[in-house]
């Protein structure tokens, strides 16, 4: 177990433990909460719904597609050709991002990507009330794009946990579909459904890459706005308000990550 606990106190404590004394650090060194302070200003708290807007739609978007998905390859055969690719394709595309996911889009529904211009071609402008892609909505799109394989990576174990005797015994008390899904499997999987879209939720709102290399000006979520205040162009850089920030998104990850471990613990015990 050292070089688990080791790596964990290397690039986890150790960082968290920089940004914490960081945030209540001045420039000068000395104690100061002013950093705190300093978040509660109209273009960050924007940034902060923008990340949180973000965040929440891409979670549910992913989430419900992803577990349809899910769902449809847990009702088929376990061992076929189509749950594999499937799995595989999932692991995958749930770790592509960054730059070359940027460029694929961009390539794609860019105002001149090959997407794009064919439907302009055949008379349906995707552009015509503006260019989206660059903005939130377009950055939503993007993001659901590795939220779906991740949900269906995380939420296919809690769909085989579903025993195919719990719908016969439905079926023997007189129960149709709707009784069994509302009674017995829509309970069951209900807390792990909640967890996986916490995990999304978690996944988008620390997702950097993707939108640093898409959005070049301007902060519009949290990350980017951590990272104009460290690489400020006009050395006005202000690292210890940079840190608040970040600081304020390890809180609320804990807390997301704190509710979707405590979701997981309640599914482990049927899943056993």
């Amino acid at each position: 177990m050292a070089p688990f606990f080791v790596y964990v106190g290397l690039f986890l404590l150790l960082p968290t433990a920089i940004i914490v004394a960081g945030s209540f650090a001045a420039t000068d060194g000395t104690f100061t909460l002013s950093n705190l302070t300093a978040i509660n200003q109209a273009y960050m708290i924007t940034s902060f719904v923008n990340s949180l807007t973000i965040s929440v739609a891409s979670a549910l978007v992913g989430a419900i597609a992803g577990a349809l998905l899910a769902y449809a390859v847990a009702t088929g055969n376990p061992r076929g050709a189509i749950r594999r690719i499937v799995t595989s394709a999932s692991g995958v595309l749930a770790q592509f991002g960054g730059v070359t996911l940027a460029f694929a889009f961009i390539a794609t529904l860019g105002t001149v990507g090959f997407v794009t211009v064919f439907l302009k071609d055949h008379g349906f402008d995707i552009f015509a009330n503006g260019v989206w892609l660059y903005k939130l909505t377009g950055l939503t799109l993007i993001y659901t794009y590795f939220q779906i394989p991740l949900m269906v990576l995380v939420f296919l174990p809690a769909l085989d946990g579903i025993r195919p005797q719990w719908r016969e015994a439905t079926e023997s008390l007189g129960g149709n579909t709707w009784h069994y899904w509302r009674y017995v499997a829509g309970p069951l999987l209900a807390p792990s459904f909640l967890g996986c879209t916490l995990l999304l939720f978690a996944n988008a709102f620390s997702a950097y890459a993707t939108a640093a290399a898409l959005i070049t000006q301007g902060g519009i979520i949290i990350p980017l706005e951590i990272q104009s205040l460290f690489t400020s162009d006009t050395g006005q850089s202000q690292p210890g308000l940079a840190k608040a920030l970040a600081l304020a998104m390890i809180v609320i990850v804990t807390i997301v990550m704190t509710l979707y471990t405590l979701l997981q613990r309640r599914t482990s015990r049927w899943l056993k």
